[in-house]
């Protein structure tokens, strides 16, 4: 599966096609598509479709969403296998990954999960408080660390 990474965002082939379809759908449903994954877990693949909106997001909201959406997918049919389509919330501890979530919780507190260890760790906790184009800064015990992109497995904000 050929891999396309946009920021800190990978999207396989299949994802990347079924963002596609659902951005403009969700974004009519009052929404906004926060993230798409699509999983093997326990021998079951899952379509997992992420958003958010102003006010809370809800089981009818969700249940809209995935009514919605499943119909399209099925007219589509890009997707091989049988999977399980969910959608959800990303909840409290959402994961950072496009450039616009960076900017939206500047200055909370956030979790970097690295790839390989790197000055002696594999987890970062700190205040998020900038980005460049190839790292993510965060504030710890009052001194600035730019972590290189590239070791970045996973950013999620901490709920305290």
């Amino acid at each position: 599966m050929t891999k396309i990474k946009t920021f800190c965002l990978e999207f396989n082939h299949i994802e990347e096609l079924v963002w596609k379809l659902a951005e403009p759908l969700v974004f009519a449903l009052g929404c906004e598509l926060i993230d798409v994954e699509y999983i093997k877990e326990a021998g079951y693949r899952y379509l997992r479709i992420f958003i958010d909106r102003e006010q809370a997001v809800d089981h009818d909201c969700c249940q809209e969403v995935s009514e919605c959406l499943s119909g399209v997918l099925d007219q589509a049919d890009f997707i091989d296998q049988s999977y399980f389509l969910e959608v959800s919330s990303p909840g409290l501890n959402r994961q950072l990954k496009r450039e616009k979530d960076f900017l939206r919780y500047k200055g909370r507190e956030i979790a970097v999960y690295l790839y390989a260890p790197w000055q002696g760790q594999k987890e970062l906790y700190g205040v998020l408080y900038g980005l460049t184009e190839n790292a993510i800064c965060i504030e710890r015990e009052e001194r600035s660390i730019s972590v290189p992109q590239e070791l970045v497995a996973k950013v999620q904000l901490v709920e305290l």
